[in-house]
């Protein structure tokens, strides 16, 4: 009746992939589901699976994991990526024969899977696609955290540190954070140890009397060694020390997440192992006296005496290794272990001791079995010792398990947590994992290795007019062209959508940039060919070297950075290696510092607007005020010309934009003086496809008329892309807002620019402005802009008006509007508001 409801409301019944080659497992969940009115259809492996999720509607997805060359969880990587289906989130349902759950899920979470079933679950089927279709408890869903902190300003840093990955509540005091913690489960506790009234390690105490496996992260601005050690030994699965960094506080409660998902999957573990154990125990006493039985079953039983050599085995050994049964007992155990696993029999050996003197009662390893085809097979072998009626050590009983099956999963899972899906080179994980390693071992030996950051150039051409299907094509060559280049020793990873790290070992940079020039030689002459039009792609590549000096490996990755957009920066398809001494690098990393202080300062509200007022030449009235944006780093007030210039350079231009915008559109809401406003725009406002959008959602949340507000885009920016200006204005006049040309003349290039945009004001640039008493050759230039502006009927504003002089000549030549100092500096709303008042 669950999913009869969900197709009633769709007018049409449900259509669901199963893919298994076990008829009995479909045939059941076609029963389960046949009374839902639902239409399943059945593919036996991937092969069939892709070709129907390309040419049916399909509404969710079961699938085994071992379904063909590509597995379950590729394919759902296929899926969620948009390559097989128009719709990536259609529901993914994973059914499994035998699972540990918590491990399960957590690769599925990774995987982007919304949920893991066992065969003895499937009778749950209806209700779990029902909830996968309505979005209900999905794996993906946040981790909730439960935050109590008695401080307002730092629970509420804390949830904007936290709150994009993580579902955040707020307790401010132990009290109310133990009643919310009684009434709601939660994955983590942050709590705060010095608070009034019950102090944390009091709610400590609470908590952990609840739910003793409660993970809980303790927080103190005041602690030292001896509280961080009673709240650990309280409880507390972490510690933390205030004021901390986003990136710390992420870090420790990624932690405290991964130790719940390990401390679960221990739990279901020991529950599985006990359970095998148990029955492994009676299939033991059986074989005493019932070797029919033991010989039907398809694991290896066998028994051992003291000194490991075997003195009973079923038939399963002679099915699964080949040898006979005669001819093995008496021998050694150790004398049928693989040579890929010599090592294991010192440490086996020690075993047989332990386990005849009591130290231990059963052990599990894994390790290869020779057969006699001279071939190997990964097994697993349980081991315990079993004792007479007397209680006397009578020798060592054990199972032996074929597990080669699951290695061979496990090798496909590990190869695809370590490599790119699309490449098949390695990925950013194991670059990661890798550089750290490098890093270490440069430090420990002093060696010098090379790291090549590799960014591909224009590449978004191909991908924005061919489909991302053909950039996915071009990718696949880069790789295959990178891979040709690099030696066995070194590491080819893909680390970004056209991004590519390249880890050099005991290579010098000299040598490292001979190699990264062939590269881009490669890369150039290289073409990508679609029907009839041919793509040329080129590379810049930033080098660094690892020399152990660094503190952190990540420091190699960003050098590397800086000089790859320093090479980009230097008219691309070029090479450039990072040096501390290198002006050019220096200023790329300004850059990104200032970013990072820009991020910094959105996220603790450090923006700060500044209004000038725009006067009617003639009536001296003010029409509308600029918004103006300085920022507060250091407790210092900073000037856009400090900070625009870098961050321009580091493409974070629109970060600040939308913030502006957002900013200046809440202000005009909250101060009625603030009737109209004028709003910079940077370049990389057209590159921003969801921008008038975003005005549109400001507008509307602030009930703001759009006609209140001018946007204002300098003549030089909107002159490298005059299409998209076009484009741009055209949108931002359609919901009403109105355009004015800032600088105009700065470049002058042409006056047929002002006939291409559609904007309503022109800004006369105030370098012309305000030497126009003194040079003629100025006064004329104003004069000929506000005398074209006229003749394409848009208004002018002069800017840069510092006299009276300037304002009454400014009047004569019928300039429209004017700003400057000697009208009104700058100033911040309330300063404005309190000037109106007196």
């Amino acid at each position: 009746m669950l999913l009869k409801k969900i197709q009633t409301s769709r007018n049409k019944p449900l259509t669901l992939l199963i893919i298994s080659a076990n008829d009995l497992m479909v045939n059941k969940v076609n029963l389960i589901l046949s009374c839902n009115e639902t239409l399943l259809i059945h593919a036996k492996n991937s092969v069939e699976a892709v070709a129907l999720i390309r040419s049916k509607n399909i509404d969710a997805v079961i699938t085994e994991v071992a379904i063909g060359q590509v597995d379950g969880w590729k394919l759902t990587r296929l899926i969620r990526s948009g390559i097989l289906s128009e719709k990536p989130d259609i529901p993914v349902i994973l059914i499994t024969e035998n699972h540990s759950e918590r491990i399960a899920e957590t690769t599925a979470k990774i995987f982007d899977i919304n949920k893991v079933v066992s065969f003895q679950e499937i009778e749950l089927l209806p209700s779990i696609i029902q909830e996968a279709i309505i979005g209900k408890n999905n794996l993906n869903q946040k981790t909730k955290i439960l935050v109590i902190e008695d401080t307002p300003d730092t629970a509420q840093l804390i949830e904007r540190m936290l709150r994009h990955n993580y579902d955040i509540e707020l307790a401010e005091n132990g009290l109310i954070g133990l009643q919310k913690f009684k009434n709601t489960p939660y994955d983590i506790v942050l709590l705060d140890i010095m608070m009034p009234g019950m102090s944390g390690d009091e709610v400590l105490d609470h908590i952990i009397t609840i739910t003793p496996s409660q993970t809980v992260i303790a927080m103190t601005a005041h602690g030292n060694a001896d509280l961080a050690e009673l709240m650990l030994k309280k409880g507390a699965s972490d510690y933390i020390q205030k004021p901390f960094k986003a990136e710390q506080l992420r870090k420790v409660c990624s932690i405290a997440e991964k130790r719940e998902d390990f401390i679960i999957a221990n739990e279901q573990f020991s529950t599985k192992t006990q359970a095998l154990i148990q029955e492994q125990e009676k299939f033991e006493s059986l074989s005493k006296v019932h070797y029919r039985i033991l010989n039907s079953l398809n694991n290896i039983v066998i028994e051992l005496t003291a000194e490991g050599n075997i003195s009973f085995l079923n038939n399963a050994w002679q099915k699964t290794t080949g040898y006979l049964l005669s001819e093995s007992i008496g021998k050694p155990l150790t004398e049928y272990i693989h040579e890929s696993s010599g090592k294991i029999k010192p440490f086996l050996n020690e075993i047989f001791q332990t386990l005849q003197q009591g130290k231990q009662e059963k052990e599990i390893i894994e390790l290869t079995l020779k057969t006699s085809s001279n071939a190997f097979l990964w097994c697993e072998i349980t081991l315990s010792s079993y004792y007479n009626e007397q209680d006397q050590f009578m020798g060592i009983s054990g199972t032996i398990d074929d597990i080669s099956l699951r290695k061979k999963a496990e090798e496909k899972l590990q190869h695809v947590a370590l490599h790119d899906t699309l490449t098949g080179i390695h990925n950013r994980y194991y670059f990661d994992d890798i550089l750290v390693n490098i890093a270490k071992t440069a430090a420990r030996s002093n060696t010098v290795n090379s790291l090549l950051y590799v960014d591909l150039d224009h590449f978004k051409i191909i991908n924005d007019s061919q489909g991302h299907q053909q950039g996915d094509l071009v990718l696949k060559e880069i790789s295959r062209l990178l891979s040709e280049r690099v030696r066995g020793s070194d590491y080819l990873c893909r680390i970004g959508g056209d991004e590519f790290a390249i880890i050099l070992q005991n290579t010098n940079v000299e040598e490292a940039q001979k190699l990264a020039q062939q590269i881009c030689k490669t890369i150039e002459e290289a073409s990508f060919r679609f029907g009839d039009k041919v793509y040329k792609v080129s590379c810049s590549i930033g080098i660094s070297a690892i020399d152990g000096k660094a503190l952190s490996s990540d420091i190699y990755l960003q050098q590397a950075d800086i000089a790859m957009f320093v090479a980009k920066d230097n008219g691309r398809n070029r090479v450039h290696t990072f040096t501390q001494e290198d002006k050019l690098t220096d200023e790329i990393k300004q850059s990104f510092e200032w970013a990072q202080k820009l991020q910094r300062a959105l996220s603790e509200d450090n923006i700060i607007l500044h209004f000038q007022p725009i006067i009617d030449v003639k009536t001296r009235e003010t029409e509308c005020y600029e918004a103006l944006v300085r920022i507060i780093v250091d407790e210092q007030l900073v000037y856009p010309d400090k900070f625009i210039p870098h961050l321009e350079k580091a493409g974070d231009m629109n970060i600040l934009d939308r913030h502006v915008i957002d900013k200046a559109i809440k202000l005009m809401h909250e101060y009625e003086l603030l009737e109209k406003v004028a709003i910079n725009l940077s370049a990389q406002a057209f590159s921003d496809d969801r921008l008038v959008l975003y005005i549109e959602e400001r507008l509307s949340q602030y009930n703001i008329e759009p006609s209140r507000i001018i946007f204002e885009l300098t003549e030089s920016a909107s002159l490298s892309n005059i299409t998209g200006t076009q484009r741009l204005v055209n949108r931002l006049n359609e919901i009403g807002c109105s355009f004015a040309i800032d600088d105009f003349g700065t470049g002058f290039s042409t006056f047929a620019y002002l006939k291409q945009i559609p904007a309503e004001h022109v800004k006369i640039d105030g370098s012309f402005v305000k030497d126009m008493l003194k040079d003629s050759t100025d006064a004329a230039l104003v004069k000929a802009i506000n005398e074209t502006a006229k003749a394409l009927n848009k208004k002018t504003i002069a800017e840069f008006v510092e006299d009276e002089a300037t304002l009454i000549k400014l009047n004569e030549l019928g300039v429209d509007f004017a700003q400057g100092y000697h009208i009104a500096k700058p100033k911040c709303i309330k300063e404005i508001s309190q000037d109106r008042l007196t």
